[in-house]
């Protein structure tokens, strides 16, 4: 386990969670990854005491259960958990789902690529929020 805040991925496609996964690895990044598939999940990690809060929170829009935009305007309204930077990640380009998600908190919006090399390029602006690669270990993926 790092010393470092963990980021945690609101995803529920699998192939998607595997490439950010590789992404982060590539990138060095000493953060854990928490996947969570859902937005109750996500919350539920977040609201139960012992757990790690993340640096940041990566969060897909089009999940079961609890979609990303209902998830964004939870956690921005909660006062223990709005410091924290979502960025959304997802395949919606359309207009109204970018203007709510910076309306609702997000901090950045990120479309999705289908290429692996654009996909990669995308995830790596998110990188400030990250701590910088601790080469003694290797950052662990946590599936809630």
């Amino acid at each position: 386990m790092s010393d470092s805040k963990p980021v945690l991925l609101v995803e529920d496609d699998l192939v998607d969670t595997m490439a950010v996964k590789r992404v982060l690895k590539e990138m060095n990044t000493a953060n854990d990854l928490v996947c969570a598939l859902n937005g109750e999940d996500a919350l539920s990690y977040l609201r139960s005491e012992g757990n790690r809060m993340p640096c940041l929170i990566l969060l897909d829009l089009n999940m079961p259960k609890m979609n990303g935009m209902e998830f964004l305007r939870v956690v921005k309204a909660d006062d223990i958990l709005k410091s924290i930077p979502v960025v959304v990640l997802t395949t919606s380009n359309d207009e109204q789902d970018m203007r709510r998600s910076f309306e609702f908190g997000a901090a950045a919006y990120i479309v999705k690529a289908f290429g692996y090399r654009d996909f990669r390029e995308r995830i790596r602006t998110i990188q400030t929020y990250l701590a910088p690669f601790q080469p003694t270990r290797e950052p662990e993926t946590a599936q809630l």
